[in-house]
Formats: structure tokens, C-alpha cells, sequence
């Protein structure tokens, strides 16, 4: 037996398995609380704090970029751990890294360094990272068809977290206003603060960890150290069309979502938002990505993973339609935010219960952290465009670009429901 397999406490039996579901998604839920509220109370002046320590607003988009760069970085490592360790481990890290990027953004705002606040909202992306594969260790245990239900649930605890995020950011701004440092980086502070406590949550509750216990529950000839590798992850993957499906569909819908919502406060602002304003707008938007999850995921599981996907491409597209042609209608904006924030969803909880099918169980650790790879890097590259786009053409036309991101995504779910 192995040193990974030993790391399960005790075998689990059936009868106690609905038991363990429970425990294990309650835990999950308290950090996904605590990790939404530290994401969102920082990324929601990230692009304020960034063109006031850059000086100018072409740079602005690269505050929100750096941290979903950050995260597509760190995805294939903590995937690697959580293949080898199981996802207790991988998620202490995570939150950990989270918690120094934060700090690190904060000295950068003290010195005023461009470049070294770039670096802390990389670290700072990783504590989205451990938010995102929160999702998976939901699913770990979860009945096949109950596994679009098991991710929503804990998707839709960062609602919480998340929702109150951007309305904390003027306190935690203020906060900070004697300490001789910008007030958009008080939420850094703040932030800082809560993912450690997320890491101490996980650490000390998150057991027997959902993982190994799902691999132990394995028949003992079906898994072997090759089986789980990251080679034989990215090969699964490789191998379905119904998994590529899954990564297309995550990696567009994020990109889009990422590109509108870094650059809103930026548009906001230009037509006379106030800080107060911009975080109420953010946090509709946070509410239509997660208190509808549950939703999503009863859909998913209810009418197919492929529905949903379908409708995921519909809702973002009324997004950036609604967003594109607002001007300094804030309750337009505010209503595509929202909008925005429910394709996101649909989009997320069915792709990552479709990704979850389509791989063997073994495989599965290693293809969840190809699956954020990508979905991060393509979505890195997109915030990075979206702050160059709006600076040389309008946030409208940013709006337009992404609705035709959605193209492929249409054609290539259609090809597969035909299949």
C-alpha cells in the first residue's frame, strides 16, 4: 500500500458514505465562504489600485490579468500535489500563497512598484485557484448523478463570501487610510487575513480527505501510479471529445467573464461611478456567478450537461449585449454584470461536472488542474487584451469581441449534441 492510500484513515463503507458527503461538503462550503470573501474583497479595486501605482489606465487590466495568471500557474502544481497527497494538502498551499501574494500587493502599493504588485496579485491568484478546485473535491464522492449538484453547492457557497467582498472594500479601504498607504490596497489587508484562516479550516477539518478516500473506495486493480499521473490526465482528456468539450466551454465562458468584469469599474468610473457604486455592481455580478449555481446544477444533471452549456452561451451573449450598449446607464451595466455572472455559472458547473464524466476516476485530479490551466490562461490572455481594447477603442467594443468568442463554443456544443 501506498503512502497516499494510507492516508486514509479508515476504510469508509457505504453505509457511512452519505454521512462523510455531508461533512465533507459542510467544510468545503466554510472555506469556500472565507476564500470568496478574501478573491473578492481584493480583485474588486484590483484595476483601480493598479492605474493608481501605474499611473496610467492601458495597464489597468493587468491587475486582474496578473492574478489569473497566477492561477492558470499554480493549477498544474497543485494539481500535482493533489494527485500525489490528496486535496487537503494542495488546498493549505494554495491559500497560503494567496495569503502572501496579498501582502506582497500591499508592499507594492507602499513603494509604489508597478512590477511588484504584478508579482503579488500572481501569488494572490492562487487562493482562486484553491476556490476553483474546491469545486472537484465536492464531486470526488458524489453519486454520477449527483455530481453537477455536488460542485453547484459548493460554487454557491462563495455567494456569501463573495457577494459581501466588493461592499467591504470602502471600509477596508479606509481602514488602512492612517498607515500612509493607498486606500484600494486596505483590502489586500483584509484579505490577507481571511486565507490564512481559510488554510487553518482545511488543515485541521478537511478529514479524511474526499480524494483518497474516493481512490480507496476504487476496486484495488483499477488504479496504478501511472494511472494517476498528470501524462495519463492530460491523455484522458486528449482522448474524449466530450472532456474537450468541457475545457472549451469553461476556458471561453471564464475569458469572457474576466475580460467584462476587470474593466466595468474602469467604464464605471468614466461615467461618474463612485467606489460604492462600482462594488455594489460587482457584487450583483458575484451573486449571478453563485447564489444561481445550485440551479445550474440541477439543470445540469436534470437535462444533460450539453443543455446547460447551450444556455450558458445564450445568457453571455445577452450579457455583453446589454453591457456593450449601457453608456452611463449604471442599472443597465448592473443588469449585465448580473447577467454575465449567470452565463459564468451555467457555464462553469456544467463544464466541470461534464469534465468530471468524461475522465476515469484516477485521471480525474490531473485533468480538473489541465482544466483550470486552461480555462486561466485563456482568460489571462483575454484581461490582458481587455485593458488595451477599452483604452484604444470602448469598453463597447470589448463587449462585441467577447460575444464572438461564444461563436466557437455554439458550434462546437452543437457538433457534440449531434454526435
Amino acid at each position: 500500500m501506498s503512502a497516499t492510500e494510507r492516508a486514509v484513515d479508515a476504510p469508509v463503507t457505504a453505509a457511512e458514505l452519505p454521512a462523510l458527503r455531508r461533512r465533507i461538503t459542510a467544510i468545503l462550503v466554510a472555506s469556500q465562504i472565507l476564500g470568496g470573501l478574501g478573491v473578492a474583497t481584493g480583485i474588486a479595486l484590483a484595476a483601480v489600485l493598479a492605474k493608481e501605482v501605474s499611473g496610467t489606465e492601458s495597464l489597468s487590466g493587468l491587475a486582474p490579468t496578473a492574478t489569473v495568471a497566477g492561477t492558470a500557474l499554480l493549477s498544474v502544481p497543485l494539481a500535482a500535489l493533489m494527485t500525489a497527497r490528496g486535496r487537503r494538502p494542495g488546498l493549505v498551499l494554495a491559500y497560503l500563497i494567496g495569503a502572501l501574494g496579498a501582502a506582497v500587493v500591499v508592499l507594492a502599493a507602499a513603494v509604489g512598484s508597478f512590477p511588484l504588485l504584478l508579482v503579488g496579485m500572481a501569488g494572490f491568484g492562487a487562493a482562486s485557484s484553491a476556490n476553483l478546485q474546491a469545486r472537484f473535491a465536492a464531486a470526488d464522492l458524489a453519486e454520477p448523478g449527483a455530481r453537477a449538484r455536488a460542485i453547484s453547492n459548493v460554487v454557491w457557497a462563495t455567494t456569501i463570501g463573495a457577494v459581501l467582498g466588493p461592499n467591504i472594500a470602502a471600509p477596508a479601504g479606509r481602514s488602512v487610510s492612517g498607515l500612509g498607504i493607498p486606500e484600494a490596497s486596505g483590502p489586500f489587508v483584509w484579505a490577507a487575513g481571511v486565507f490564512l484562516i481559510s488554510a487553518l479550516v482545511v488543515a485541521v477539518l478537511l478529514r479524511p480527505d474526499p480524494l483518497l478516500t474516493a481512490r480507496a473506495l476504487e476496486p484495488a486493480g483499477e488504479q496504478t501510479a501511472a494511472s494517476r499521473s498528470l501524462r495519463a490526465g492530460f491523455a484522458a482528456v486528449a482522448a474524449s471529445r466530450r472532456a474537450r468539450l468541457a475545457l472549451v466551454t469553461v476556458a471561453i465562458a471564464h475569458t469572457a467573464m474576466v475580460s467584462i468584469m476587470s474593466m466595468t469599474p474602469v467604464d464605471l468610473g468614466h461615467h461618474g461611478a463612485s467606489i460604492d457604486l462600482i462594488g455594489l455592481v460587482i457584487s450583483g455580478h458575484i451573486a449571478g456567478m453563485y447564489a444561481f449555481s445550485p440551479v445550474m446544477g440541477w439543470l445540469s444533471d436534470r437535462l444533460g450537461r450539453l443543455a446547460v452549456i447551450a444556455l450558458s452561451v445564450g445568457l453571455l451573449g445577452f450579457a455583453a449585449l446589454l453591457a456593450g450598449t449601457a453608456g452611463a446607464s449604471h442599472g443597465q451595466t448592473a443588469a449585465g454584470l448580473f447577467v454575465l455572472g449567470l452565463g459564468w455559472s451555467a457555464a462553469l458547473v456544467s463544464g466541470s461536472a461534464l469534465l468530471t464524466d468524461a475522465v476515469p476516476q484516477a485521471a480525474r485530479a490531473a485533468a480538473q488542474g489541465l482544466s483550470d490551466l486552461t480555462m486561466n490562461t485563456a482568460a489571462g490572455v483575454g484581461g490582458a487584451v481587455a485593458g488595451l481594447v477599452v483604452a484604444q477603442a470602448s469598453y463597447a467594443w470589448l463587449n462585441l469581441i467577447a460575444a464572438l468568442l461564444l461563436l466557437p463554443l455554439a458550434a462546437l456544443a452543437l457538433f457534440s449534441r449531434r454526435a
